[in-house]
Parts: structure tokens; C-alpha cells; sequence
């Protein structure tokens, strides 16, 4: 049985999240961006997970989707858009993540359109295949 509560849920953060990273990208916030399209990722993946019952630990959304493999077929571009999403998860927020300057200086715009579109590739596969789930349930 698909829990659909819980997977909206954790969802509809998703996708809140991810409208808030491109606010971000449009007002040259590029690190806060990036971080927050690796957010609306994991959100996704944990939404699938937790509505078909599977308990989603972490923050990574490539092991998060290695846990997810097992119950259904992921495309590697989805392991590859994952571990691109991953590595903005600490470096945007912490100061002392570079050597010097400020993490802010080390994000541009094109860093922030490939974590957004990595991010929205990675919601709409959870949409489809939850929409399956859903189908056959």
C-alpha cells in the first residue's frame, strides 16, 4: 500500500523548495540556490521512499537513491545528477569549506541552473514512478 499523505508530504517540500532556489538563482544568490536544489532532491527521493514504506536515512540523494534501486530501476543520469547535487550540500554553507573568501564566491549562475535542473530531472522521475504506484495500487 502507497502511503500518499506522507509521500505528498515530503513532496509538495520538494517542490517548495526547489521554487525557492530559483528565486534564489534570479536574485544571484548562487550558493544558496545550488544548496537548496540539493534539498528539493533529497525531499524528492524521501517522498518516494517514505510513501512506499521504506525508511530514508541521510542526506545523500545518491545513496539514498542506491537504496531505492533496489525496488525499481533508476537511470545512472539520475545517480550523476545525484552526486552533483551532493556536493552542494555542506560547501554552500559553511565558511570554512574553501581555503579562503566566503563560499557565496565560489557559485555562479551556471552553478545554480545545473542543480536546479538536476534537481527538477530527479522530481519529475519521483512523480512519474509514484504515479505508477499509485496506478497500480
Amino acid at each position: 500500500m502507497f502511503d500518499m499523505e506522507e509521500y505528498e508530504r515530503w513532496m509538495n517540500q520538494a517542490e517548495y523548495t526547489l521554487k525557492s532556489a530559483e528565486n534564489d538563482m534570479r536574485a544571484r544568490f548562487y550558493s544558496w540556490a545550488c544548496f537548496k536544489a540539493q534539498q528539493a532532491g533529497e525531499y524528492a527521493v524521501k517522498a518516494l521512499l517514505y510513501g512506499m514504506g521504506i525508511m530514508a536515512y541521510g542526506h545523500s540523494i545518491k545513496k539514498l537513491l542506491d537504496v531505492l534501486s533496489q525496488k525499481i530501476d533508476v537511470p545512472s543520469e539520475l545517480f550523476n545528477r545525484a552526486r552533483l547535487l551532493d556536493r552542494h550540500y555542506i560547501p554552500p554553507r559553511y565558511p570554512d569549506a574553501y581555503i579562503e573568501g566566503s563560499p557565496y564566491e565560489y557559485y555562479g549562475e551556471n552553478d545554480a541552473r545545473e542543480a536546479i535542473n538536476s534537481a527538477r530531472e530527479i522530481i519529475e522521475f519521483i512523480r512519474r514512478l509514484a504515479d505508477e504506484k499509485i496506478e497500480k495500487s
